[in-house]
C-alpha cells in the first residue's frame, strides 16, 4: 500500500513538474510586442525634432547607434538626416564621403556626408537622406556601407521594420 502511494505521488509530482515547464516555456517562446522607438520634441519654438533610434551590428559584431531624424522648422523647412555613430576608437570616418546604400534587388543609391566640414567627433557621420528614403523599400532590408578611414569595410544591414519606422517619421508632421 506504501508503494502504490509513493509510486501515485511520484507521478504527481512528474506531471506537476512537466506542466509548469511547459507553461514557463509557453512564456519563453512567444514574441514580445514590436514597440516603436519613434521619439518626437520641441528643440526650439516653432521646432519640431522627431526620430527614431536603433542600436545595430555591423558583418564583425561592432555596435552602431543608428538614428533617423527629420526636423521640421517654423518655415515649413524639412530636413531628413541620417546619422551613424560608431564605439570611439573603433571607427573613423573618413569625411567627405557619401553614403552608399544598397536594397536588396541591387539599387544602388547614395547619400551626401552632412560633416564635410566638420564632425563633432571621428566616429559620427551624418548623411542627408531625404532624397534616398523615398526610393527604400518597405518590405525589404537595405545596406549600408559608410566610408571609413580605416581600409575594413563596414556594413550595417538594415531590417524592414527599421525603414518601415523611417517612413513613419518621414511622415509626420
Amino acid at each position: 500500500m506504501w508503494f502504490g502511494i509513493q509510486q501515485s505521488l511520484s507521478r504527481l509530482v512528474l506531471l506537476t513538474s512537466l506542466v509548469l515547464i511547459f507553461l514557463l516555456g509557453l512564456g519563453s517562446w512567444s514574441i514580445p510586442p514590436a514597440t516603436a522607438s519613434i521619439r518626437q520634441m520641441e528643440e526650439a519654438p516653432g521646432q519640431i525634432l522627431v526620430q527614431s533610434r536603433h542600436t545595430l551590428r555591423d558583418e564583425t559584431g561592432n555596435s552602431w547607434q543608428v538614428v533617423l531624424f527629420k526636423r521640421i522648422k517654423v518655415n515649413d523647412a524639412t530636413s531628413i538626416n541620417l546619422r551613424l555613430v560608431g564605439f570611439p576608437g573603433a571607427a573613423k570616418f573618413a569625411h567627405p564621403q557619401p553614403l552608399t546604400i544598397i536594397t536588396e534587388t541591387g539599387t544602388i543609391l547614395n547619400s551626401k556626408d552632412m560633416f564635410a566640414e566638420k564632425s563633432p567627433a571621428a566616429n559620427v557621420g551624418q548623411y542627408d537622406f531625404k532624397n534616398a528614403l523615398n526610393k527604400l523599400p518597405t518590405a525589404a532590408s537595405v545596406r549600408l556601407f559608410p566610408v571609413m578611414s580605416d581600409p575594413q569595410p563596414i556594413e550595417l544591414k538594415i531590417p524592414p521594420e527599421v525603414i518601415l519606422e523611417w517612413q513613419i517619421v518621414a511622415a509626420s508632421n
